[in-house]
């Protein structure tokens, strides 16, 4: 097996992301190395995700994947995220339509309370802001969702909380 499968074998039986850094140091060679690897194995079809705390593999179940469109301030961010994941959801993705250069979007991958508070912090401390700020707090989250009870559930209580746009 190369290292290239080997990479691939490891991300998938991870429970979490795994960074460049821990792959190169496992397989005895240099971040950079990996890097390309891992480019290498997108280029051939793997939906490899990096996210901020290191690579995942992205073999979702589209079954239940829905778009959200929120609305609200910087200071209910915390409460959004956590609404949608303490009720069963993960946030894949924000996106925002951008009047210049149309649609951005940021992958999230956020799951956890802990997710949540690691993205919290990356906010609070960081120099860049959330993508929602570009656009008045108006902005859409693609959420994977175990069954479609608990997608209305989230929905029913973003509704509730005055954070889902229905403009």
């Amino acid at each position: 097996m190369d290292r290239k499968e080997k990479i691939i074998k490891t991300i998938k039986k991870s429970d979490k992301p795994i960074s460049a850094s821990k792959l190169a140091s496992q397989f005895g060679v240099s971040r950079q190395i990996i890097v390309g690897d891992v480019a290498l194995l997108r280029a051939s079809g793997y939906n490899i995700i990096a996210t901020p705390r290191g690579y995942i593999l992205d073999e979702q179940n589209n079954e239940y994947i829905y778009t959200i469109a929120v609305k609200h301030d910087q200071q209910s961010l915390g409460d959004e995220l956590y609404t949608i994941v303490d009720l069963g959801g993960s946030i894949i993705d924000v996106i925002v339509d951008h009047p210049i250069y149309g649609q951005l979007t940021g992958k999230l991958h956020i799951s956890s309370r802990y997710d949540v508070d690691q993205f919290l912090k990356k906010v609070e401390h960081g120099k860049a802001k959330p993508l929602s700020q570009l656009t008045d707090g108006l902005h859409l989250h693609t959420i994977q969702c175990q069954n479609e009870d608990v997608y209305q559930r989230i929905i029913k209580t973003l509704d509730e909380k005055g954070y889902l746009f229905t403009k």
